[in-house]
């Protein structure tokens, strides 16, 4: 059999959307803890982001604790908590947010850095707080490319949340997971190809966002 044929074995397997293991649950709960660590990554690298590209200050430090954290290899470190914490949701968070916070934190600080100076300076002539140079002059520039860091992470993560099935825990990484241990690779293929098309949902869903928050203006640049 050919991968098309496993693709259409597995989805056309009536047994593939009922229960615990169907596809719509495993979906759901791929969907959960990818959602969960966006949403921890982005706490912790927008605010950072946003600060320090504000004040100009940090850079290279942002730039050492991004390549430090990419390095990180993200399995060898989900095993590693595992031994010190025990299975769970934590051990699976903490690699997935490890993993995203360097684009967002990196891609924000650049995105901030990279507006024109010109409105900036304005906004100060004119006595606007810091704050409201941040939020009102800043980061709408600086929006689309924010957005391209979150996508980023976004995709990483999609792709790597697989690995909570190692710890038994659920998402679409049990196909795949089981389906090595139980060589059923009509089970792996069709894994595998849920995660793609969630990847490639999630570029959708970010191309829609910047379409609805970036200002028409700003799309042209």
């Amino acid at each position: 059999m050919n991968v098309l044929n496993f693709v259409q074995a597995f989805f056309s397997d009536s047994a593939h959307w009922h229960g615990y293991d169907g596809i719509p649950q495993r979906l759901l709960e791929h969907v959960q803890y990818s959602l969960l660590a966006l949403a921890l990554a982005a706490a912790i690298g927008l605010p950072v982001g946003l600060l320090t590209g504000h004040t100009g200050r940090g850079g290279n430090a942002l730039a050492f604790i991004a390549t430090a954290a990419r390095a990180l290899p993200s399995f060898g470190l989900l095993v590693l908590i595992v031994i010190v914490l025990g299975f769970g949701l934590l051990p699976v968070m903490i690699p997935l947010v490890i993993l995203a916070v360097p684009p967002i934190l990196v891609t924000t600080y650049e995105a901030v850095r990279s507006v024109d100076p010109s409105p900036v300076d304005a906004a100060r002539g004119m006595g606007m707080r810091e704050s409201r140079i941040l939020f009102q002059v800043e980061l709408p520039v600086a929006l689309p490319l924010i957005l391209s860091g979150l996508r980023s992470a976004a995709i990483q993560i999609v792709s790597t949340a697989t690995i909570a099935a190692y710890v038994s825990l659920g998402g679409l990484g049990r196909y795949i997971v089981d389906g090595l241990y139980q060589r059923d690779y009509e089970k792996v293929v069709g894994g595998a190809t849920l995660v793609a098309v969630l990847a490639l949902v999630t570029l959708a869903v970010f191309w829609a966002a910047g379409r609805l928050a970036v200002s028409p203006g700003v799309r042209r640049r």
